[in-house]
């Protein structure tokens, strides 16, 4: 007994050895697993921390928006194919067709839906290639921004670990906001915002539950799926999209029968494209937000921006009409277009309500005539370097100037007419744009304060402008429109010149504001030299060179400027300006060649081109004018003086006049006298001949 009970415990110890020698390995590959996977989730993970996801740092390009003086879009800059909007901005119901249709495990899941990746995984490898991907919301957000369109196991790894990153750094708002605002609609929709303005002409703020259901169910196949190609395939699919998200209890019966039903109305595809709009305009504001609230350029173009501007579209629109018809503009040549550019201000606010800066088609990055241009202004530049200083050192518009030829230095300027006159008052000297009594004045009253005075209504001179030829406006570089606008605009605002600009504030995308405008002017002159100024040139409209800008039942000053060519033997003029206002507006004009050489210069004088071009602007803006007349309160006694003075001279002229008309019908007569004279000495001369004949033929006879 003992023996069969020793027998059986030596069995049994045996059998244990077998089962520790057994189970040893076991444990082994167990422990060996479990320390494979422990380290394989750590590797992982390592990998996933390592996972680098701050390109979606980056903001999504938007384009930024400019506004007019009444707060309406005008324009749209942007050099991005895409136009992000934040989460906010975006409907509900959009969002949850989204998620109904593309992922809806979507809040649920952490980037990863393992089911459906598993389901994806068996049949690929039951069909033996990669076909489905199983795909969520933030595996297809890491495949558009971080990975290439290539159907690999080793893509899709790496999918994987960025997705879980994604999710790590950002909230499930954050990653639908980027999805969103990241991948393709079709017909070159790129994000939410471009597919609800391409598709139904709407912000996405505005579409209906129908529409974002529409949208939702191109995802799929953008191409195949757009309305604008196939709308029953798109229609079923938005149907598909509904169902789905009455099945996730997004909708309500009710909902889905209202939305189902509702037809499908695309935008018209004449719908306002304000991108492109007022080209020369638009790089004045994109200079301005960089170089006065310094933006960066890539702020300006893809920061989504809201620029408030003091455009006025009906001016603008008004002054672009004027530059596209050829009929007010000089012919040019065959092988080069004359130039020409506008700006119209505010002179009050300083505010540019208009630009132009060239002619011919516009090309990005083209040069702005309107505000880089440096040109000589010629006699424009009289009103500024010498009547104004003049004025305010005591001199009066009646008071009489020389007006005979003059050699100061070496310097002797004629009169375009080749005429002399004596003496003429300032006024007449303004009005008919003579020559030598400015620069005979300059000399006078001395050519500092000259400078002095076109420094202070912001023209910039070099050292080589200190000379008598500052009077015609001959300077050695010159000045832009724009400069002489805002210069101008003191005469039009009583002495006050306000800084011209374009942008009045600047706001981020979130409305938060970025920069704006601070009120910056300078009292140039004191209203009542700003006044006799305005009477002046305002008779340099209805009487003197530039009578091509009157306009009826609007009163209009301004001055006119030729330049000479930089060579002899050609009868022509380098530049042309205009530079004139009423009580609402002021604006200059210049014309030119980009090149003047001997074939290309202009043939006429300013008188004959400018003034038109500003004259056709204002008639088709009156609307805009609302005051027709200047207020010339304070210089009633100086209109009264000019008034006398030109009697006085007219008195003086009639009196030379009836002189002259004296002598010239006393030289009439001693003519008639002398002629009578003649013609009887010449017939007793006949006689004697004829009786000298007679006689000699008697003798013979």
């Amino acid at each position: 007994m003992r023996r069969t009970e020793y027998k059986r415990q030596q069995k049994k110890d045996n059998d244990g050895k077998k089962n520790r020698k057994i189970k040893k390995p076991i444990r082994i590959v167990f422990f060996g697993m479990l320390i494979a996977a422990i380290s394989g989730l750590v590797i992982v993970n390592v990998f996933i921390s390592l996972s680098d996801v701050s390109k979606l740092e980056e903001p999504v390009p938007r384009p930024t928006f400019v506004y007019d003086q009444n707060g309406k879009v005008v324009s749209e800059i942007s050099n991005s194919k895409m136009e992000g909007v934040s989460f906010d901005r975006i409907p509900r119901e959009l969002i949850e067709a989204v998620i109904s249709v593309e992922d809806q495990q979507f809040y649920k899941h952490s980037g990863v839906n393992y089911f459906r990746m598993g389901r994806a995984l068996i049949h690929n490898l039951f069909i033996g290639e990669i076909t489905a991907g199983g795909s969520t919301i933030t595996q297809q957000l890491t495949k558009n921004v971080f990975l290439t369109q290539e159907r690999t196991y080793s893509r899709k790894f790496k999918e994987l670990l960025i997705a879980k990153k994604i999710e790590r750094t950002y909230s499930k708002e954050e990653i639908l906001e980027h999805y969103l605002n990241q991948i393709y609609f079709g017909d070159g929709a790129w994000g939410v915002q471009r597919a609800a303005q391409i598709y139904f002409g709407k912000d996405i703020s505005e579409l209906s539950l129908s529409e974002s259901a529409t949208i939702a169910g191109l995802i799929k196949a953008p191409s195949h799926l757009s309305p604008a190609k196939n709308m029953k395939k798109s229609v079923e699919r938005r149907n598909v999209v509904l169902s789905l998200m009455k099945s996730e209890n997004y909708i309500s019966q009710t909902e889905f029968d209202e939305a189902v039903g509702e037809e499908v109305v695309l935008a018209d595809s004449t719908m306002p494209n304000y991108k492109g709009k007022y080209p020369y305009y638009i790089d004045r504001v994109i200079d301005e937000a960089i170089n006065t609230y310094h933006l960066t350029k890539n702020e300006v173009l893809y920061g989504g921006l809201h620029i408030y501007t003091e455009i006025n579209p009906v001016i603008q629109d008004a002054l672009e009409e004027v530059y596209k018809d050829e009929r007010y503009f000089p012919e040019s040549k065959p092988d080069q277009l004359i130039q020409s550019a506008s700006v119209f201000l505010n002179p009050q606010t300083g505010g540019i309500s208009a630009l132009v800066g060239g002619r011919g088609e516009y090309t990005h990055g083209r040069f702005n005539n309107a505000t880089e241009l440096v040109r000589q202004p010629g006699s424009a530049l009289k009103p500024l370097a010498v009547y104004t200083p003049a004025l305010e050192k005591g001199y009066r518009m009646s008071d009489l100037l020389l007006d005979e030829p003059i050699n100061i230095d070496g310097y002797s300027p004629k009169n375009f007419d080749q005429k002399n006159r004596g003496h003429v008052t300032m006024y007449d000297a303004l009005v008919h744009s003579y020559n030598i009594p400015p620069v005979s004045l300059l000399h006078q009253i001395g050519i500092k304060n000259g400078v002095r005075a076109v420094e202070r209504f912001g023209i910039s001179l070099e050292e080589n402008d200190h000379t008598l030829g500052l009077a015609l406006g001959g300077l050695d570089k010159g000045t832009s429109p724009l400069r002489m606008a805002q210069a101008f605009s003191a005469f039009a605002n009583d002495g006050v010149m306000r800084d011209a600009h374009a942008i009045t504030e600047i706001k981020n995308s979130e409305g938060k504001v970025l920069g704006k405008w601070r009120e910056q002017s300078v009292t140039v002159t004191e209203p009542e030299v700003a006044q006799q100024m305005t009477y002046m040139l305002k008779g340099a409209v209805e009487e003197g060179t530039a009578e091509k800008t009157q306009i009826s039942g609007l009163e209009v000053a301004g001055k006119t400027g030729t330049t000479q060519l930089p060579f002899s033997g050609v009868d022509g003029s380098k530049d042309h300006w205009f530079v004139g206002y009423t009580p609402d507006i002021v604006g200059a004009v210049w014309l030119g060649y980009d090149q003047t050489d001997s074939e290309h210069y202009l043939t006429s004088t300013s008188s004959f081109t400018a003034p038109p071009i500003f004259a056709q602007v204002l008639s088709r803006t009156m609307s805009e004018l609302p005051t027709k007349k200047f207020d010339l309160a304070l210089i009633g006694e100086n209109i009264e003086e000019l008034e006398k003075q030109k009697e006085k001279l007219n008195k003086k002229e009639r009196i030379k006049e009836k002189k002259k008309r004296k002598q010239e019908k006393k030289e009439e007569k001693e003519r008639k006298n002398k002629e009578k004279k003649e013609k009887m000495e010449k017939e007793i001369r006949h006689e004697i001949e004829n009786w000298k004949r007679k006689w000699k033929e008697f003798k013979e006879n």
